[in-house]
């Protein structure tokens, strides 16, 4: 395995912001309390998860300037 060459700009990467987003969303759901859950529609969370990650793949096939080598 070799990392691309420009991994040190990955943070710069709508791929990589949107996954990030995604996780801290699944681990902050985790840990708050069942009465704060109770409040957000059904699956809101699962399609907002689904959402950041269909962003994720298409942040990886547009050209983004700021991330070139």
């Amino acid at each position: 395995m070799k990392l691309i060459a420009n991994w040190r700009k990955a943070y710069r990467m709508l791929s990589v912001q949107s996954m990030a987003v995604a996780t801290a969303l699944q681990g902050a759901w985790v840990v708050l309390p069942e009465d704060m859950k109770a409040t957000v529609p059904p699956h809101a969370v699962y399609w907002i998860t689904m959402a950041l990650l269909v962003f994720g793949i298409a942040g990886r096939l547009v050209a983004q300037p700021k991330v070139q080598p």
